[in-house]
């Protein structure tokens, strides 16, 4: 199977290289359609995908299109047995959602209105994790502050020590365990001699 899809998208690719550029349309279809997807081509897109698109280039604005009319249009656009919807069917539900997103409009200015929405973006990438540095983590995290116990778990860069911080690690060499003139045997015989 995966020969027979390289060989299909190579063909395809050539086919719009030949046609010339691609629409700005198609360009955020393809962008949307790739977006967290890890073995995406562009040439589809799955719902989740579809309904950010609707969020990100405000397609859904509440009143006159929700979220669950856009998972709606999806359902009915894709087939039976599909997943996905191809360039085409994007069209095809764009003019579903234009009908009700601009009513006061006539059918061709409505679908003009939301391609102009749509073209030219991207997904937005909103709230990314990132660091917090506020004063109570930082006191919390500062090794050099920590005392008793926990001091011990640390070196003096503050790298902590692994196992070895964590736990005593007794020292089982030598007959005795712990023997503190553990090695002086050799030397206590050559001072004898």
């Amino acid at each position: 199977k995966p020969a027979k899809r390289l060989s299909a998208d190579s063909t395809n690719s050539h086919e719009g290289a030949v046609a010339g550029e691609i629409s700005a349309l198609e360009e955020a279809f393809r962008k949307f359609a790739v977006h967290g997807e890890t073995r995406a081509t562009g040439k589809e897109m799955h719902g989740k995908n579809w309904s950010k698109l609707c969020k990100d280039c405000h397609v859904i604005d509440g009143k006159n299109v929700t979220t669950t009319d856009v998972d709606i249009v999806f359902s009915k656009i894709k087939g039976k047995s599909c997943r996905t919807i191809t360039f085409d069917q994007f069209k095809e539900a764009l003019q579903e959602l234009a009908k009700k997103r601009f009513k006061g409009k006539s059918e061709e200015e409505a679908v003009q209105e939301m391609y102009k929405l749509i073209e030219g973006k991207g997904p937005v990438i909103s709230g990314v994790t990132k660091t917090v540095s506020s004063p109570t983590v930082s006191r919390l995290t500062d090794t050099s502050k920590f005392t008793g116990s926990h001091k011990e778990r640390f070196d003096a860069s503050g790298k902590g020590k692994g196992r070895a911080g964590r736990e005593d690690l007794v020292d089982n060499s030598g007959y005795v365990s712990g023997y503190k003139h553990a090695g002086t045997y050799d030397q206590k015989l050559q001072g004898n001699k």
